[in-house]
């Protein structure tokens, strides 16, 4: 059963918001009318025009431990990454005005009509950036959490002796990589992996990337060489890269950094984000640099990295979305349509 939408409000009448009222999983997702959010002072106020999905969204959301975790209580909102439209500004903000296309991160409450975020944040929840000419703003709501995760991961490689020591690595320092570098990325195919395998490529690395068979011309599309996951897999790089790799990518579990591992790849070469492994670092989308997103979307903007986006709902088939986002096995990314 969907969640019952509401109509499209004005600005100043209020509008759509995605809402739990109780922790759980899609089947708890419910639209209501709201009132309107005020920018207040050193904020900006975002008509929205599309919010992108990514697994923390539900995740943080499905019990109540996890959400304390994020500072969340009940009601709670839904969704962090959003694109749209400035429509109003508070005191004291600068660099933006009413009609800036923009886009950015706005913690568990951006699948809305309109958000409110502080203009000079700085993390995935609560930040705003102007939209370049050339991003469209399905794209652009698809980068916040998913664009830092994987600079934040990919610079994370950059403090092992072996870092790459080319001139790609010298033209890229925020990244970890260069053109000496044969990179692993475990999970390249999903939402943070396709901005992985391409940053990785732009800095001049080799990629391989795991997934399923059927993954295998997606994987190509991105530049990755694709090896599929599970048994056998250290053998299987080790075939298609006989002298070796230099890095790694878990981007899902642990079985990529066991693999690394095998392969002779120091600790400080690997990189998760979805599990704790001793003495492998660890990132998440709050180390990104800043500056991070804005090249992102520059290098969208020129052409350079492309974002697959799989599929687009309305507001009121939020539920169905999420089961399409939670399934994983979705190649791109999820956009709501506001």
């Amino acid at each position: 059963m969907q969640a019952q939408a509401e109509s499209k409000h004005s600005s100043e009448g209020g509008g759509r918001a995605v809402r739990l009222r109780s922790f759980g999983g899609p089947e708890a997702l419910e639209v209501h009318r709201v009132p309107a959010p005020g920018a207040g002072p050193g904020q900006v106020r975002v008509r929205v025009t599309a919010a992108g999905l990514n697994p923390m969204d539900w995740v943080m959301t499905a019990d109540a431990d996890t959400a304390a975790r994020f500072g969340l209580t009940l009601p709670v909102g839904f969704g962090t990454d959003y694109a749209g439209v400035i429509d109003q500004v508070g005191e004291g903000v600068t660099g933006f005005a009413p009609g800036d296309r923009v886009f950015g991160g706005a913690l568990s409450r951006a699948v809305a009509d309109l958000v409110v975020v502080d203009a000079r944040g700085d993390t995935a929840a609560d930040e705003v950036h102007h939209t370049p000419e050339g991003v469209d703003d399905r794209t652009a709501a698809t980068l916040t959490i998913a664009g830092r995760t994987a600079a934040a991961a990919l610079a994370a490689l950059g403090c092992g002796s072996g870092s790459g020591s080319g001139s790609g690595a010298q033209s890229n320092p925020g990244l970890g990589l260069g053109p000496d570098d044969t990179v692993l990325i475990g999970g390249a195919g999903g939402g943070v992996g396709v901005f992985a395998v391409q940053l990785a490529r732009i800095a001049g690395a080799r990629v391989i990337g795991t997934g399923s068979a059927a993954s295998a011309d997606h994987l190509h599309s991105l530049g990755a060489e694709p090896v599929t996951y599970g048994d056998g897999l250290t053998d299987r790089v080790r075939a298609l890269a006989p002298e070796g790799i230099t890095a790694a990518l878990d981007l899902h579990g642990v079985d990529t950094v066991h693999a690394a591992r095998e392969l002779g790849v120091p600790d400080a070469r690997i990189c998760t984000i979805a599990a704790q492994i001793e003495g492998v670092p660890a990132a998440n989308g709050a180390n990104a640099a800043p500056g991070a997103l804005e090249e992102i979307a520059a290098l969208i903007a020129a052409g350079r990295l492309r974002v697959p986006v799989a599929a687009t709902f309305p507001i009121d088939e939020i539920r169905r979305a999420t089961e399409l986002q939670a399934a994983r096995h979705v190649r791109g990314k999820v956009v709501i349509d506001l």
